[in-house]
């Protein structure tokens, strides 16, 4: 048998480290034990306490230290070394404290240990005693030791600590400028990180990958836009625009600041892409409300084998909630079960929003129940879910869960505008006004734009309309386009044309261009039947270039999405769709149903009004529906503008009639029309 050298042996064990081979450890260390004398020497004892304790085996480590009698700073920092590797802050900084009992003085490299100990632990108070000691050891001038001091102050939120560590050390290499930007962002100071970025150029500084990637956070972070364009100019000369971590800042950097063409091409001209590229830009296109090219993207990712990852996955379901697509949100969820990443707290919060977004409350409901951990977002996921069906009992029970009446999580901004909403699509304006009135007093939240849309909202549901616009006097903040739209809204649909002019001068103020509140004009004095200064309205649009958007309806059948607009006869079954349509309105007016013809927002002769309702898009997709899918099938339609009153009414006769269920997404609201009723309480 080959007798081997300790300096063999020594080696051998660094490989062990290096391949996180323990079994190989062990050989070795059964080898030194047999072939040499106890103790072994110094500098092999020291390699295995560093192997046992980077292998995270600290027991067997400490054991070891134990057990050599010549123990010095080598083999206390290989063990506390190791310790905090492995995550085992508490028990590092205990090590720390017996080696100086045992008057060892720690090194250059034992000290950003311990540093990284009390960060990890957020111990102001240990790390400031350990940074006593560095300074009475004379180590605090080193960069490392000072980089690492610095790195504490910042994870403990000691800013003006930090700032002065900073500015104390007298050789600031790379990494300390890169600690410096990236504990700016994460403090959430994006123009502090932008600043000492300039400074640091300004002296000569030459960045790296993680330098870029820190300010390209911060430049997000601040939508720093132009300062982010100046950045990406000095990759492409610096030439670290095929770096991939720096193409992926690139990526995430264009997509907040809403310049997605440019996150394309970044994410088309790179030649090495991993899975965080694919992620990042399938992220920015849910942020920018491209749905589609998000869900498109995520489908090319699986046919180029791009490893999956829950963050990608949970991306992909927020896509599918936007545009209400329930089919491929399934085929995700599948995957996501799969992938065994469906119970991750990402994944399980997107499945709950996707489900509640799509109008399927109960799969929402079990994808909740079966997370093992939920947070916030969870809840108001659920929360919203619940909104969107006008489930305000439901909404109300959970919201009851949260902190301080129940033990779950506080309620934070968005929950708020979540339960509002429910109360408004339920009309329930006692406990919405109660729950407003809660905001501040109880929780300490100031309430925002979106809330005093949704009480204005609600108010003008209920009928109080007046209320509604002295509600928007008093606010303490300047109402917002969508303050003025929902009380205009509310002024068309209870005739108050003189408070939905009003309402309109304001819009047109906020946003000019914005057809939307031209049209909810011309809607308002429609139904009042005020049909010149309706046209008169619509005339002043041509005038000024302002166009109407066209409404759209459109239904999935067998992964193909049929759209349709009014008295649409371009899809190639309009003779069975018409035919429908036709048996459909004779069935239900023998039911009892009466087209709403002051909705017809012409002034037209009365079976003209009658024929334009009948062939709203809405309508046509619910033909084509009821011809193309199966008996026990729901009909799903989405809709880009509101449905009208007309066709909820006869979507309410019609589910009654045929005996199916009819959901119809339009605004991001749901009407569930099952058995001659809608989940909504009124049509709105």
């Amino acid at each position: 048998m080959t007798l081997l050298t300790a300096n063999a042996l020594g080696s051998l064990l660094g490989n062990a480290i290096s391949t996180s081979s323990m079994r190989l450890g062990r050989v070795v260390h059964a080898r030194i034990v047999k072939t040499l004398d106890s103790p072994p020497p110094p500098f092999l004892a020291n390699y295995l306490i560093n192997m046992y304790s980077k292998l995270d085996h600290p027991d067997s480590a400490r054991l070891l230290l134990r057990l050599t009698p010549s123990r010095n700073v080598v083999s206390w920092t290989s063990l506390v070394s190791g310790l905090v590797q492995n995550g085992h802050f508490s028990s590092a900084l205990l090590e720390f404290l017996e080696m100086r009992r045992e008057g060892v003085f720690p090194n250059d490299f034992t000290f950003p240990c311990a540093f990284k100990a009390a960060a990890s632990l957020r111990s102001p108070v240990t790390g400031k005693q350990i940074h006593a000691l560095s300074v009475k050891c004379g180590r605090i001038l080193d960069v490392f030791v000072g980089c690492s001091a610095f790195d504490m102050y910042c994870k403990t939120k000691l800013r003006g600590d930090a700032r002065k560590m900073f500015d104390e050390i007298p050789h600031r290499n790379l990494a300390t400028w890169n600690a410096f930007l990236s504990n700016s962002v994460t403090d959430g100071r994006p123009r502090e990180a932008a600043g000492a970025f300039i400074e640091f150029r300004k002296i000569g500084g030459h960045p790296n990958s993680i330098t870029f990637c820190a300010f390209l956070n911060a430049c997000s972070d601040g939508l720093l836009l132009s300062l982010g364009e100046q950045l990406h100019g000095l990759v492409i000369r610096c030439g670290f625009d095929t770096d991939v971590s720096v193409c992926n800042g690139l990526i995430d950097f264009y997509g907040k600041c809403n310049k997605i063409h440019c996150g394309e091409t970044v994410f088309a001209e790179m030649g090495t892409k991993n899975a965080v590229s694919w992620c990042s830009l399938v992220a920015a296109y849910v942020q920018n409300h491209e749905d589609e090219k998000a869900s498109l993207l995520f489908l090319r990712s699986r046919k180029e084998i791009v490893q999956t990852s829950d963050f990608m996955i949970s991306s992909t379901l927020s896509a599918c909630a936007g545009m209400a697509g329930l089919e491929l949100g399934r085929s995700v969820h599948a995957h996501a079960v799969k992938a065994c990443v469906e119970s991750t707290i990402f994944v399980g919060s997107a499945l709950v929003d996707m489900y509640g977004k799509c109008g399927c409350i109960e799969d929402s409901e079990q994808a909740f129940d079966e997370m093992p951990e939920k947070n916030l977002v969870t809840m108001n996921s659920l929360i919203g879910g619940y909104a969107h069906q006008g489930q305000v009992d439901m909404a109300l029970a959970l919201f009851d869960q949260m902190a301080p009446r129940g033990s779950g999580p506080a309620p934070n901004y968005m929950t708020f505008v979540s339960v509002l909403s429910a109360c408004s699509r339920a009309g329930d304006v006692e406990n919405g006004m109660k729950i407003f009135d809660s905001m501040k007093s109880c929780y300490g939240i100031e309430p925002g734009a979106e809330h005093y849309s949704c009480v204005v909202d609600m108010l003008g549901r209920a009928g109080m309309v007046e209320r509604a616009y002295e509600f928007i006097k008093k606010m303490p903040i300047q109402p917002t386009i969508s303050v003025w739209g929902a009380l205009q809204n509310a002024c068309r649909m209870h005739s108050k044309p003189h408070l939905g002019v009003l309402a309109a001068e304001n819009l047109f103020k906020l946003d000019p261009k914005d057809s939307g509140n031209h049209v909810l004009l011309s809607n308002t004095f429609a139904a009042a039947g005020r049909w010149a200064e309706a046209n008169t309205v619509r005339e002043e649009m041509k005038g000024v270039g302002i166009k109407k958007g066209t409404g759209y309806s459109w239904i999935t059948v067998k992964n193909q999405v049929h759209t349709f607009q009014a008295k649409d006869i371009s899809h190639r079954m309009n003779k069975e769709i018409q035919t429908m349509l036709s048996k459909l309105r004779n069935e239900m007016e023998a039911a009892g149903y009466k087209p709403d013809l002051k909705l017809s927002l012409y002034d037209l002769e009365e079976e003209e009004k009658a024929a334009e309702l009948a062939h709203h898009s809405e309508k046509l997709a619910l033909a084509f529906g009821l011809l193309a899918l199966p008996l026990g099938v729901p009909i799903r339609i989405t809709k880009n503008l509101r449905i009208c009153g007309d066709c909820h009414s006869f979507f309410k006769f019609v589910s009654g009639s045929v005996k199916r269920d009819i959901i119809v997404r339009d605004n991001n609201r749901f009407h569930r029309f099952v058995g001659g009723t809608c989940s909504c309480k009124d049509y709105w």
